[in-house]
């Protein structure tokens, strides 16, 4: 079956998620990103790959960090960026999502980033370019729903493989509230696409989804045991604004069962890296001790989205 992500020619045309991607674009996209990040992985180049280019941040969805990381991404390759806050505009109005779109094309746009509260979204409006003969705009899922959010799922690939060199001999670990995130499905798909051996998903059994362990994983409900001897943490978020009801009895007792602390991150490997993709909830998911200690990375995380963002924006442009 024909991925509809990629042209005929086996090239990205769109990123609405990781899932099906072949680990030879996933590849292509972290080593076009290393190409940005400069010597001392703190500084990301500027490259004008995208000059006379316009891309169109359209956030259905509110996102400060997503959004502006792109925008940065966007403007180090010397794109123009228009930036729209869809929830004060014509979509308010009345008009489809899908006339918006035909209206922004219409205005000459290379480049839709579209965050969006419904999950498949950004599809259908990939699928509508197709349909409308209008290939030459390429669209990146910004987040869609619960669905996917393949950036930050490449984000934490480029992240892991930076720090961890090779995917094939780790344990890398989930934590937290994988029911309502649209990052653990996108990191569960890129880890198992890029051969790690064992991916397991911690958490309570109200935030864990069924079906977990045909996609490849182990699942724990007990975090001391989950986290023996993992190379890799993935804390993710509690997303409290996606929550229906009681899930969970309080934050305290949830932290008391699945934050983060020192005494839990010593469970892990010695050299274990702690992860998360912000904003992060200190005292819920994640201690402050850990945050800031020696084995988190998740300020180089933010500096590393901004060449994974450029890589797939210069990739999709170029194809």
């Amino acid at each position: 079956m024909h991925n509809p992500q990629l042209n005929k020619n086996g090239e990205l045309q769109h990123l609405i998620t990781l899932e099906g991607l072949p680990p030879v674009v996933i590849t292509r996209i972290l080593d076009t990103a290393a190409s940005f990040v400069s010597v001392g992985d703190r500084e990301v180049k500027k490259v004008p790959l995208m000059r006379g280019k316009s891309v169109f941040n359209l956030f259905f969805e509110n996102s400060t960090r997503t959004r502006t990381t792109f925008e940065i991404a966007s403007k180090r390759l010397s794109a123009d960026v228009i930036n729209l806050n869809i929830s004060a505009s014509s979509a308010s109005k009345g008009e489809s999502l899908l006339d918006t779109i035909d209206n922004l094309a219409a205005m000459h746009a290379d480049m839709f980033v579209v965050r969006h509260a419904q999950s498949g979204a950004p599809y259908l409006i990939a699928r509508h370019l197709t349909e409308t003969r209008q290939d030459h705009v390429h669209v990146v899922n910004a987040g869609d729903g619960r669905h996917s959010h393949p950036t930050q799922g490449l984000l934490d690939m480029y992240t892991i493989r930076h720090y961890k060199k090779d995917f094939r001999n780790l344990t890398v670990a989930i934590v937290g509230d994988i029911l309502h995130s649209r990052v653990a499905r996108s990191d569960i798909h890129g880890l198992t696409t890029l051969g790690v051996p064992e991916v397991r998903v911690i958490g309570p059994r109200t935030l864990l989804p069924g079906g977990l362990e045909q996609m490849g994983v182990r699942v724990f409900n007990d975090m001391n045991e989950g986290l023996k001897g993992v190379d890799v943490i993935i804390m993710l978020r509690l997303q409290n604004e996606r929550m229906n009801g009681a899930l969970l009895p309080s934050a305290q007792e949830y932290f008391k069962s699945y934050g983060l602390t020192p005494e839990r991150l010593a469970l892990a490997k010695s050299d274990a890296i702690v992860m998360h993709p912000g904003p992060m909830n200190r005292g819920v998911e994640i201690d402050s001790a850990v945050a800031d200690g020696a084995q988190a990375v998740i300020l180089p995380q933010v500096t590393f989205g901004i060449a994974v963002r450029m890589a797939v924006m210069s990739i999709l442009a170029g194809s």
